[in-house]
Formats: structure tokens, C-alpha cells, sequence
């Protein structure tokens, strides 16, 4: 049974002429322990995918099925239920409060569930010092740095043992090495069992997935299995040009990370109007002499 079922998903914004197809008859199924990361150009769905799949939102048409079960047979309580227990998000822009300390901010999916605070704090500490930030734990989200603060969303991720991580962008803020540390963390967590879904622009992200989707005008238009560490021949069509990751970029990978943490080894084809833009017409300025 796959943990995550689309058939004929679609999602659709407005009414009448202003409707717009954000995703078009998505048929897409993951299994339990895959690492899928999803590309493509911007605004062609796949934060609208995510959310979907993070019961963030619902289709407008279509089936989406977790674990075998039916989400549209969920009630508005059972659906907050099933994404506190069953699923972590990561998003770019970290979404951390910024008036609680790190680890309260870690520690917050567990009040939802009645927890204690002192055994809220006990786990979250725990996985704080697993991302390598135990020192940071009585920090305001302000005096971290990208990196920090995104590995701290990390551990919040985690708090509640869910199935699945979705990662929106996780990297997108963040420079090389911060990047490094991030998705070497999203590895770990992926070998340790869970399902792992990205949302990236980079095409060396790839290299982390074992799977990859691209994405365009709201459709799938490629999937394709891949061995972990390989960028695949489409995303690398993508990358012309730009720098090639080397041997040493790998080490100073390794390098970051252990810094970081010691010790850790509708619908066919709707009808879409898009009004051309036309250049505004330049108009000669006549000269007049001896006017006033």
C-alpha cells in the first residue's frame, strides 16, 4: 500500500474567467521511505503540491489518499490530527515566533498534545543537540544565523516523530555551507526511515533524493528513479554551465557539517487567457523654440 496516493488531483483558484489551474490531474504515488525532491519553474505548483500533500489545502477535484485512507472522509479535527502526528514541515523562511526562546519554539507541536512542559523541553533538547544546537537552546530566533535558525525548524520537524518531512525550499535562504549542513541533516532523517519530500530550485539538491519530479503549468511531466548521490541527465540540463560540484566540495561538505554538529558520524486542459503585454508606444517630444 503506498503512503501517498494522487489520482487526478486537480486545484483551481477563482471563478468563471478568472480561474486559474494551479495543478492539472496530478497522478503521482510515493512509497514509504523514498526521498523525492520536486523541481521545476516558479509558479508551476509545487508549493501548491506540498500543500495538498500536507493537508494544508484540498483539491478541487480528484483523490488523495494517506496510508490507504481517504482525506476527503476526514473531519476539519481529524485532518488537524493526522498533520500533527503524521507529517513535519520545513519552509523556507523558517516560521519560527519569534518571542519564544529555541527550544520553546521546538517544543510547541508537543503542547498541542497535552505533553508536560518538562517532558516537552526533555525531547526538545534531545533533538536540538542532534541538529548540533543544545548551546543555542535559550536563543531568540533573531540572534541565530540562517543556518542555525533552519536547523532549529529541523528539530521542530521532528518533534513529533512524524512519517513524512516536507521541505519547502529548505535551503533557499541560506548560503553553501548552511546548505550543506541542512540537507545533510534531511539525509540523515531520510536513512533513519521517514519519507522525505522537497521542494527545490537547485538541481544538486538532487543529488540527495532517490527520486525526482519535475513540474510545469501545474503538470507532471517527468518522474524518474535515481541513485543517491547522481544528478540525474534532466536536472543536469539544467545546470549548463554552472558550476560542476567536485571531490572537494563533498569534503567541505563533511567539513560544515561536523562543525556544526560534533560527534555525529480540471480537467483537460482548461482554457487559460493570457493577455500579451504590448511596450507602451514612444511618443516624440517636439521641440519648441522660442515659445515660452
Amino acid at each position: 500500500m503506498a503512503l501517498i496516493q494522487l489520482n487526478d488531483v486537480s486545484k483551481l483558484y477563482g471563478l468563471g474567467d478568472a480561474t486559474t489551474v494551479a495543478l492539472e490531474e496530478i497522478n503521482l504515488t510515493i512509497e514509504k521511505g523514498e526521498f523525492v525532491a520536486v523541481m521545476g519553474p516558479s509558479g508551476c505548483g509545487k508549493s501548491t503540491l506540498m500543500n495538498l500533500i500536507g493537508l494544508l489545502d484540498q483539491p478541487t477535484h480528484g483523490s488523495y489518499h494517506l496510508s490507504g485512507r481517504s482525506v476527503a472522509k476526514l473531519r476539519t479535527n481529524q485532518r488537524a490530527k493526522v498533520r500533527r502526528d503524521k507529517i513535519g514541515f520545513i519552509f523556507q523562511s523558517f516560521n519560527l515566533l519569534p518571542r519564544l526562546v529555541v527550544i520553546e519554539n521546538v517544543a510547541l507541536p508537543l503542547a498541542y498534545r497535552g505533553m508536560t512542559q518538562t517532558r516537552r523541553l526533555k525531547r526538545a533538547s534531545m533533538l536540538l543537540a542532534q541538529v548540533g544546537l543544545q548551546d543555542r537552546e535559550y536563543y531568540l530566533p533573531k540572534q541565530l544565523s540562517g543556518g542555525q535558525a533552519q536547523q532549529v525548524a529541523i528539530a521542530r520537524a521532528l518533534i513529533n516523530n512524524p512519517e513524512i518531512i516536507i521541505a519547502d525550499e529548505p535551503t533557499g535562504n541560506l548560503d553553501s555551507a548552511s546548505s550543506r549542513v541542512v540537507m545533510e541533516l534531511l539525509s540523515e532523517i531520510h536513512q533513519n526511515g521517514n519519507t522525505v519530500l522537497m521542494v527545490t530550485h537547485n538541481p544538486e539538491l538532487t543529488r540527495y533524493a532517490t527520486r525526482v519530479v519535475y513540474m510545469h503549468d501545474g503538470m507532471i511531466v517527468h518522474d524518474e528513479q535515481k541513485q543517491i548521490g547522481k544528478i540525474p541527465a534532466r536536472a543536469r540540463k539544467i545546470i549548463f554551465g554552472q558550476h560542476q560540484k567536485t571531490e572537494e566540495d563533498d569534503l567541505a561538505g563533511v567539513s560544515a557539517l561536523m562543525k556544526t554538529i560534533p560527534g555525529q558520524d480540471t480537467i483537460k486542459k482548461a482554457v487559460k487567457k493570457r493577455r500579451s503585454r504590448k511596450p507602451a508606444k514612444k511618443h516624440a517630444v517636439a521641440s519648441r523654440r522660442g515659445k515660452k
